[in-house]
């Protein structure tokens, strides 16, 4: 049985096996206001809850954007790439939780020997002989300081990081995607305003090279008709090559050639919908670059434990033993034993400063982390207001802009009557034609910069996201909500 002095050594070493020397943990303080300061009657939803989980930018009910984002979600490379940095952080989880356990090894070391004849202190022997080693050994540290166990948390809480920025990444792709979407819309129906513009153009040339016929009006007017119509033309010309752009950045990004990649044109309109703001504390729960900016503060703060823990002493149970002989026969034999059993302590003296210099690292990366933890916050907090003041501003822009658009129509029929009267000359129909152009042109704009402020507002909002998907670590996300997302992924539109 134990004696007593054993015994109580081994509850001290266990007792002293459940301390930690990192500092306790607190999230870094950063101000939060209890409520967004842009507000209009477009921001209230019912129920206002979260975005959903399943695909946020089902909202928009777009079939086509549905399918997109699948595609995007099984195709892309950026995505498939953080990916695989999370399974290396997983990996690196067991990497260092492996230290927690007993290490055992074994060996099998046959060998022939010659001893050197003019050997120091030989004494007899024969010079050829020999070595025949099976043997095994077990080492564990004893984990008295918590170096080991803040290492496997400091590890943990990076593979947290790290699956947050999996989603992150996946987030701002998704965002990405979606954002283009919205701009290729814009540029078809900017393309379908400047084909009517250009027909109109074109009657009006017509028009005026009739009258010009009838010695109505000068052939300046007919310059005129035609420079406008080239204009038009040319405007189109420009608004195609921009919109093909746009759809080669969707290829890429759902994992296809931009040479086998096209998208048919689409003028019918998307509603804007009401994404729930909620209230700014539900940033921190909601942002996946706020969650892994927080796990590195945690994963900072318990390196200053490894740190501290390096100026004590290293304790390594080791134990080895197993059967050594100079012949085949009978190795496994109780004279061939060997064996060895005790602690190894190791403790430094003298290091010139080394560990003084590493704890100071750890907590200046520390310092640096929380720093960075309270920008995400504030940037977040700034990328909400932002999208909210773009939604409330330009909903308002809009309707003004589709009223100028109506009065510059108006203005472009009263014109056109007039000049078959001979009332006014063509410059006045020109100014008048021009205006609603650009009066068109502008309410298709805002709509689209309005659009993008809602699909960015979501990704300031952190999508479905929430911390809660950070719980579970084994295993690796299902980034395929399905396999027709998947069979969709693998198609060419």
């Amino acid at each position: 049985m134990l004696s007593a002095r054993t015994g109580a050594a081994l509850v001290a070493t266990l007792a002293f096996a459940a301390c930690s020397l990192a500092p306790d943990y607190k999230v870094p303080e950063t101000p939060v206001a209890a409520s967004y300061k842009t507000t209009g009657p477009w921001t209230a939803a019912q129920p206002a809850d979260q975005l959903r989980r399943d695909g946020w930018w089902k909202i928009y009910n777009d079939a086509q954007l549905d399918d997109l984002e699948q595609r995007l979600i099984a195709n892309n490379t950026d995505l498939a790439a953080a990916l695989s940095h999370y399974a290396q952080a997983l990996a690196f989880v067991r990497q260092t939780s492996a230290a927690e356990y007993p290490s055992l090894s074994a060996s099998f070391n046959p060998q022939r020997d010659r001893q050197s004849g003019t050997r120091p202190l030989r004494v007899g022997g024969p010079d050829q002989y020999n070595t025949v080693t099976l043997g095994g050994e077990v080492d564990y540290e004893v984990d008295l300081w918590g170096r080991v166990r803040d290492s496997v948390a400091a590890s943990k809480d990076e593979a947290m990081a790290t699956k947050a920025d999996l989603a992150s990444v996946q987030l701002s792709l998704e965002v990405q995607l979606a954002d283009d979407y919205m701009r290729l819309r814009g540029f078809d129906q900017q393309t379908q305003v400047l084909r009517q513009t250009v027909d109109a153009f074109a009657k009006a040339l017509d028009l005026t090279q009739q009258l010009h016929g009838g010695g109505i009006v000068s052939g300046l007017d007919v310059s005129r008709a035609k420079t406008q119509l080239s204009s038009a033309k040319s405007d189109l010309s420009q608004n195609l090559a921009q919109r093909a752009l746009v759809e080669h950045a969707i290829a890429v990004l759902v994992g296809t050639s931009a040479s086998e990649f096209s998208m048919t044109e689409n003028t019918a309109l998307i509603g804007l919908p009401v994404i729930p703001a909620g209230v700014p504390s539900t940033l921190l729960q909601r942002r996946p670059d706020i969650a892994a900016a927080e796990r590195r503060v945690a994963e900072a703060n318990e390196k200053i434990g490894v740190a501290r823990a390096a100026y004590f002493p290293k304790i390594v149970l080791s134990a080895q033993g197993g059967f050594q002989s100079a012949f085949y026969a009978g190795l496994l034999s109780s004279p061939n034993t060997f064996w060895a059993i005790g602690p190894n302590i190791a403790q430094y003296i003298f290091d010139g400063g080394l560990r003084r210099a590493q704890l100071d690292s750890a907590k200046a990366a520390t310092d640096e982390a929380g720093a960075k933890y309270r920008g995400v916050v504030l940037g977040a907090f700034q990328q909400v207001e932002d999208n909210l003041t773009l939604i409330n501003d330009l909903g308002t822009a809009l309707e003004q802009q589709r009223d100028a658009a109506d009065a510059a129509q108006n203005s472009v029929d009263l014109a056109l009557n007039r000049y078959k009267e001979g009332a006014v000359g063509y410059l006045d129909v020109v100014q008048a034609q021009t205006a609603l152009l650009d009066s068109q042109r502008s309410v298709v704009d805002i709509q689209t910069r309005q659009l993008s402020a809602n699909v960015q507002l979501v990704r300031a909002l952190g999508g479905g996201w929430s911390t809660d998907d950070l719980q579970n670590t084994e295993a690796m996300p299902t980034l395929v909500s399905n396999d027709a997302g998947k069979a969709a992924g693998k198609q060419v539109q």
